[in-house]
């Protein structure tokens, strides 16, 4: 690997996928990656990507987020209706989600324990099973 030169790591995750590497694409890479793993939505990469001085629209951003999550480098998260974020680990693991913050938070696969799915439809198999704790802050 090339880490000497910014975009190395991006373009082979990038090139390692199959995408290919536009300057955009390389660009929010870099942004998703670099930090390691995070949840983010559309609006905040779009944001940070303004930021960083980047000529880049919010629809290409969710395109590019739809286009790695598509070809397994992020995993969506749709936390309530019209509420996604994209999750750079894609490992087996779950989420508690922070309402009042708008924030998620990593649970390790091992801390849930799901006793019994109901046998799928026939013609069907289980991919995976995601578990979101909704939490609040305060008093029920």
């Amino acid at each position: 690997m090339n880490d000497h030169r910014p975009y190395a790591r991006a373009l082979d995750r990038l090139k390692g996928v199959g995408l290919r590497p536009t300057r955009q694409r390389l660009a929010l890479a870099r942004l998703l990656f670099d930090a390691g793993d995070r949840h983010v939505t559309a609006e905040q990469l779009h944001a940070e990507a303004v930021a960083a001085d980047m000529r880049v629209s919010l629809a290409t951003v969710y395109n590019t987020l739809h286009q790695f999550t598509a070809v397994g480098l992020l995993r969506e998260v749709v936390v309530e209706s019209g509420r996604a974020y994209f999750d750079t680990n894609t490992s087996d693991h779950h989420h508690f989600y922070h309402i009042d913050q708008g924030r998620l938070e990593d649970i390790h696969h091992s801390r849930i324990n799901v006793a019994a799915l109901p046998e799928p439809p026939a013609g069907t198999a289980v991919d995976r099973v995601d578990v979101i704790i909704r939490l609040k802050n305060g008093e029920i």
